[in-house]
Parts: C-alpha cells; sequence; structure tokens
C-alpha cells in the first residue's frame, strides 16, 4: 500500500489491517498513551473543496502522531495560476513525507501520486471517500461487534459515499444494497466491480432496500459542486430518498445509522431519526480522526 487513492485500490485483509490498526490507536488515544509514530514528518493538505472534519481530523491526527500538517488552500497555490499538477507534485514531494488532497476530479488525486514521489491520500474526490468509509467500517465494527455477514443499506444520490461504501462494505464481507434515483446511480466503475458479487442489489426502492437492514446510511442529495442542480435533485429525491422512522420499522431490529455529515434534516434524513443515533454519527464523526491515523502512520513511517 502505497497511497490511499481509492478503496478499489485495497485488498480485503489492508482494509481489515487499517481498522484494526486505528482501533488500537483509538484505544492509546483514551488510555492517554503517546504513540508519535511519525515525529518530525510533515503532511501537506490541499483544499479545493472547504471542508470541517477532513481539515481538522488530519491536521489534529498528525499532531497526535508527532507530524505537522500545512493547509494549504489551492487558491494559495501555483496550480491555481496554471503550473501544471506535474510540476506541483514534484516539488511537493521535496518538501513534505506526504500529500492529503481534498478535490473533484479523481485524475488529480491520481495525477500527483503518479508524478510524485511521496504517499497521496484522498481526503474527498467526486468519485471516492475512502477516509470517511474506514471510519465508518470502523463505527460499524464497534457498534456491532463485527462487519462479515451485515446489511449495509445506503439511501440517497449514487455519489463518492455511495461508492465508497459499496466497495468497503462489500470487500469486508457485508451484504450490501443501494436505493438510488435512476438518474442518480453509482459510478460505473463501481457497478462493475460489484457485479462480482452476489451479495450486492441495486433499487430504485429504499423499502426493499433497507428490508432487514443491521446499518443504514445516507447523505445529502446535493454535494458540493451540484448547488446548481439542487432544485432538480429536489424534485426526485424529496418524500422517497429519506431515512425516517418508516424505513427504520423495515429494517432489523437494533439498526444504527450513519450519515458522513454535514446533515440537512428534514431532507436525507428526518430530524427525530437523526437525533435518536446521533451517538452513531458522531462516534463515526470522531473515527475519521482514528481511521486516518492509521492511514498516515501505515503510509509515512519509516
Amino acid at each position: 500500500m502505497k497511497h490511499l487513492l481509492k478503496l478499489l485500490d485495497l485488498s480485503s485483509d489492508e482494509i481489515i489491517g487499517l481498522l484494526d490498526f486505528a482501533d488500537d490507536l483509538k484505544r492509546r488515544q483514551n488510555q492517554g498513551e503517546k504513540h508519535e509514530l511519525l515525529k518530525g514528518k510533515t503532511l501537506a493538505m490541499i483544499f479545493e473543496k472547504s471542508s470541517t472534519r477532513t481539515r481538522v481530523s488530519f491536521e489534529t491526527g498528525m499532531f497526535q502522531l508527532g507530524g505537522h500538517a500545512l493547509c494549504l488552500l489551492s487558491s494559495d497555490l501555483q496550480i491555481s495560476r496554471g503550473e501544471p499538477l506535474c510540476d506541483t507534485a514534484r516539488v511537493m514531494s521535496r518538501y513534505v513525507d506526504g500529500i492529503m488532497i481534498r478535490t473533484y476530479g479523481q485524475k488529480i488525486a491520481e495525477d500527483l501520486a503518479k508524478y510524485g514521489s511521496v504517499p497521496v491520500i484522498n481526503g474527498l474526490t467526486d468519485l471516492a471517500h475512502p477516509c470517511q468509509v474506514l471510519a465508518d467500517l470502523m463505527t460499524i465494527r464497534e457498534y456491532k461487534g463485527k462487519l462479515e455477514g451485515l446489511k449495509l443499506c445506503y439511501i440517497g444520490d449514487g455519489n463518492n459515499m455511495a461508492n465508497s461504501l459499496i466497495v468497503g462494505g462489500l470487500k469486508t464481507g457485508m451484504t450490501v444494497s443501494a436505493a438510488c434515483p435512476p438518474e442518480y446511480q453509482p459510478d460505473p466503475l463501481i457497478l462493475d466491480f460489484a457485479k462480482e458479487y452476489s451479495d450486492f442489489t441495486l433499487t430504485p426502492d429504499p423499502k426493499e432496500a433497507a428490508k432487514n437492514a443491521d446499518v443504514l446510511v445516507t447523505d445529502v442529495w446535493s454535494s458540493m459542486g451540484q448547488e446548481k442542480e439542487s432544485s432538480d435533485r429536489r424534485k426526485i429525491f424529496e418524500g422517497k430518498y429519506q431515512i425516517n422512522p418508516d424505513i427504520m420499522q423495515i429494517s432489523s431490529g437494533g439498526a444504527i445509522v450513519l450519515h458522513c455529515l454535514p446533515a440537512h434534516r428534514g431532507e436525507e434524513i428526518t430530524e427525530d431519526v437523526f437525533e435518536a443515533h446521533a451517538d452513531e454519527i458522531f462516534t463515526e464523526a470522531e473515527n475519521r480522526l482514528h481511521a486516518q491515523k492509521a492511514v498516515l502512520a501505515t503510509l509515512m513511517r519509516s
């Protein structure tokens, strides 16, 4: 494992190994044990998309690991003025020990890894959100004690979260169902991968997808960069693609609910369901820190 660009690139054993490492780092943190595994190391964080959880969790994680993080907005860099990405990658590789990027196109992250000589971590692209889904899988294990054999249901836009949940769930032995409108299905690359698994279902019907689910996950109907589509999307999603009490009744008893945040209460999830499962959702948010520390330490330790 040289980079974390998308979960498709990782084996099942690599994913489970990261989760085990994240559990151990969380235990050490909670017990007050120092774990400065990246002392003297520097992470460059490039943001073309705004962030709350990604920036704070990566910056805090590097500090706890004994290293340092640099926050770089794309407008601060020469790439915003036309410098080729390949040149930026090669220059930054001379300065830092790792690069995290939160951007739009997956190719941008892939090219950073191609032309640079340090590990590159995908903090979010339009295709994939691997760090978030590692945190999700970590959270599911905390609450359910396992992953293999559980049913994971995603309801909503077939976006980067849907893509990464499908891959992460299937690779760790879960049954995965996704309820997405026909107009907004997961990426074809992901659906081609999922064809290899008999435990995957894609349907336009949330009730069908949620039946006997142990884990229910959703995300906003319009992601960053899709604001102009929000009114059109609302017409398709509203009243159907939502985690609500009816959906909870269809799921298995004791189902947990996850959301990568920020949440639009009353849209993809109702206020009452969100608050009833707030502990799970905010544990999920916390686990971004621990999962990403596992990724950082795995990639950046000498």
